[in-house]
Order: structure tokens, then sequence, then C-alpha cells
């Protein structure tokens, strides 16, 4: 049987916890699924318990669990939860001996990729399947377990927008200019608002008539 390996091997370490509580009596796809782990993988997380003589072929929990998990203080149940890892990588203890549990990532994947003839990817999942059972057995250091970051909290790491409104309407000006026909008077204001007057003069006026309109023009409009 190959060893046995799970993307996310941290779903072992908390499904032991679980099974540390209240071990059914048969751990099935749905049971996993009801804890709320491996997503997708459930078959794989399975599979490394069967591995190492939690369950049967069937999914039944076995003799060598019941007596396992049994134990309530946390070192009886690490020394016996370690015979359990020690008969089921029996190759790998026959190999290195004691010393398997503190190999490097890198002994352990070429270890698996030698016995098993799988890809780094697969030899990589391997190794660290095992270094998770060991640190279950108390050999080694647990992962930590990944928290779900809240709404609230992924809304406060979020970059503030930049107000584009604000920039583009600061500066405010005013100018003013005249004289002649066609003459514009503009005020700008915060808004950017620009007040345009036209000025049609008569066809058939004389010049006292358009000079009566200049008059106006300066007096009512530049001037005042």
């Amino acid at each position: 049987m190959a060893h046995p390996y799970i993307s996310g091997p941290g779903n072992i370490a908390t499904m032991v916890r679980n099974l540390r509580k209240s071990f059914p009596k048969s751990v099935t796809s749905e049971t996993v699924k009801k804890y709320g782990l491996a997503p997708n993988n459930e078959s794989y997380l399975i599979n490394a318990l069967q591995f190492i003589g939690l369950l049967d072929d069937d999914g039944n929990k076995t003799e060598a669990a019941t007596k396992a998990f049994s134990n309530h203080k946390d070192e009886a149940f690490q020394k016996a939860f370690a015979d359990l890892i020690k008969d089921a990588y029996s190759d790998l203890f026959d190999l290195y001996g004691d010393q398997a549990w503190a190999l490097e990532i890198d002994d352990l994947i070429t270890f698996f990729r030698s016995s098993d003839q799988t890809s780094d990817a697969i030899g990589r999942r391997q190794a660290n399947t095992f270094k998770v059972f060991a640190g279950l057995a108390g050999q080694a250091d647990l992962p930590e377990p990944r928290l779900k970051k809240t709404k609230s909290e992924s809304s406060k790491n979020a970059s503030p927008k930049k107000n584009s409104t604000a920039t583009r309407n600061k500066a405010p000006s005013t100018s003013t200019s005249g004289g002649g026909a066609g003459s514009v008077v503009s005020t700008e204001k915060q808004l950017g608002l620009t007040v345009r007057i036209e000025i049609n003069l008569p066809a058939d006026g004389d010049k006292e008539t358009y000079d009566n309109i200049f008059k106006s023009i300066r007096e009512n409009l530049i001037d005042s």
C-alpha cells in the first residue's frame, strides 16, 4: 500500500483531535463533511486514517484505535499513537530507526518518491502527511491551523479609495475680460461655472446705437 498523502495535511490533525473527543463506530466521507474538513478530499483523509490502522477497509473503527484513543492524558495518547505510526511506516523506521521522526523534509521526499515512484508534488505531500503524524505523536511540531478572516477584518484591510472628485474640484479661480464686440465675462467657482454672454448687433443700426450698446455693457457688466 502506497504511503498516504493529502492536500492540506492539517486536516488530519484536526480530524484526530475530533476523534479523541468522540470516535464513531465508522468514519465515512459524510462524517468528514460534517466536520467541515478536506472538502473534495475526504477519501484521502480516510485513506490516511486507514493506513495507520485507525479504520479498517470498510471505514469501521479498529481495536487498535479503541486502545489508543481511550487514553485521556496527552502523554499516554501520544505514546500509543507513536506505536501506530511506527508500525504503519515500518519501512521508513527500518531504514532510519527513531531518527525518522526528525528527518528533514527533503530526506522524507526522497524516501517516499523512491518507495512509491511518485512525483515531486506527491512526494512532498507524503512527507508533510508524515510530519503531521509525527506531531500528533509528540515527536514534532504541528502546523498552525489557518484562521478564516471575517468580513469585517477583510474590509479593514482593504485599501481606501482616493476621492478623485474632490481633487478635480480643487483650486477655484475668477477672471474678467471685456471691451469691444463679443466681449466675454467669465467667473469660475468651485463647481467650474462659466457665464458666457453673446451680443447680436442690429444690422441696420447706426453709430449712436452701437455706442449706446457698448456703453450699457461697460456700465452694467464690466465696471459694476
